[in-house]
Order: C-alpha cells, then sequence, then structure tokens
C-alpha cells in the first residue's frame, strides 16, 4: 500500500511535506526492484538539491541507482542512521528508512504524484 499523505516522483521518490520541510526516501516499489540495499550516498548538510536532479546514490547487491530529488530547497537533515544500516530502506522505506529533509517553499508539489496516480504508474492498482 502506497501511503496518501505524500507525493511520489516517476523515478520512485516520495516526499512528506510538513511546512516548509520535506521528508524525502524511497517507495516500497523502488526498494523492492533494487533488493537487499547495501549503501547510501546521503546527500551533505547544508547542499542544495534540484528538483528531478540527482543528489545521491542507493546501492544494492543487485544495482547501483542514482536518487532523485523531488524537490529544490536546502538540505537540513540527513539520516546518518542509515551509514551503518542501509537495510532500514528495504525494513520501512515510509518511515525510519527515510533519507533526507529539504527546506523548500513547496511549490514543486505539483509536479509529483498523488499515492493513486502512482499506484496506476507502477501498476499495482486494483
Amino acid at each position: 500500500m502506497v501511503p496518501n499523505d505524500r507525493k511520489y516522483s516517476k523515478e520512485h521518490e516520495w516526499v512528506l511535506l510538513n511546512g516548509k520541510k520535506a521528508k524525502v526516501g524511497i517507495t516500497h516499489h523502488a526498494q523492492d526492484q533494487l533488493g537487499d540495499i547495501v549503501f547510501v550516498e546521503l546527500p551533505k548538510k547544508g547542499s542544495t538539491v534540484e528538483q528531478m536532479k540527482t543528489c545521491g546514490v542507493i546501492e544494492s547487491v543487485k544495482a547501483v541507482s542514482d536518487l532523485y530529488s523531488p524537490v529544490t530547497g536546502t538540505v537540513i537533515e540527513i539520516n546518518s542512521d542509515l551509514s551503518d544500516h542501509p537495510e532500514k530502506v528495504n525494513q520501512d522505506p515510509y518511515n525510519n528508512g527515510w533519507i533526507f529533509v529539504a527546506e523548500t517553499d513547496g511549490s514543486e508539489i505539483k509536479n509529483l504524484m498523488s499515492a493513486e496516480e502512482y499506484e496506476n504508474f507502477i501498476g499495482t492498482k486494483v
């Protein structure tokens, strides 16, 4: 089930907007396709991320994939737990497996998909 309290990108990232804070992670579908995640290259705190631009890397036993930011903003927090425990992305991609928080004006949220649109996009809507 795709949580309906956030927005989704075609690159399989999610964003949960709370005021100007945008918490970002990858979807269950993405982590499932990647397999066991062994390394997450996080964006640096204080760096600027741009919507749909690469901001990190996720490495699994199957592949190395770019991480794209669903919003433009400044990284204000990173999930440093992922350095030692990248498997949290597999275990709980929508909660403990979040990747970073960016400060954003939120104007780009309209460019992203709702949960229902994302489910249709990945073909899981019943």
